[in-house]
């Protein structure tokens, strides 16, 4: 069983999930939700178009509120028109405690970690956080 002090100590990095899967923002959102099934994933990377540009997120549930909610086919809809960008970045050496209220605060579910430089690490997931603090 974690002790208390353990569990204030938990950082991002230590819950985080270092597998990240992309898509380019030309994308068709057919083809992100192809590879989300494949793949069985909630969420993609949106890849950088350049150097100064920044990373995005596409969702199922974007999928959901912006295609299929509107009918919209998905054929015809790229990601860039749906995803969220910037994406939420994390440190990865932030507090757990501290990450769960800033997905919180922003209402989102996940968010990218980053090393100092701002190179992506991995992605953390409310899910992966509170479970993370909680006891064993």
């Amino acid at each position: 069983m974690t002790d208390q002090r353990d569990q204030s100590a938990l950082r991002v990095s230590d819950v985080m999930r270092t597998e990240l899967h992309t898509i380019d923002g030309l994308a068709t959102a057919a083809e992100a939700m192809a590879k989300m099934k494949r793949l069985q994933i909630s969420s993609l990377v949106v890849n950088r178009r350049h150097d100064d540009d920044e990373l995005g997120i596409v969702t199922v549930g974007d999928m959901a509120r912006e295609v299929i909610t509107h009918d919209r086919a998905p054929e015809r809809v790229n990601v860039y028109e749906i995803m969220s960008k910037p994406a939420l970045t994390l440190r990865a050496g932030m507090l757990a405690r501290y990450a769960v209220r800033l997905l919180v605060q922003f209402r989102v579910s996940r968010a990218l970690v980053i090393d100092n430089q701002g190179a992506p690490l991995g992605l953390i997931t409310l899910r992966d956080l509170v479970l993370g603090l909680s006891a064993e």
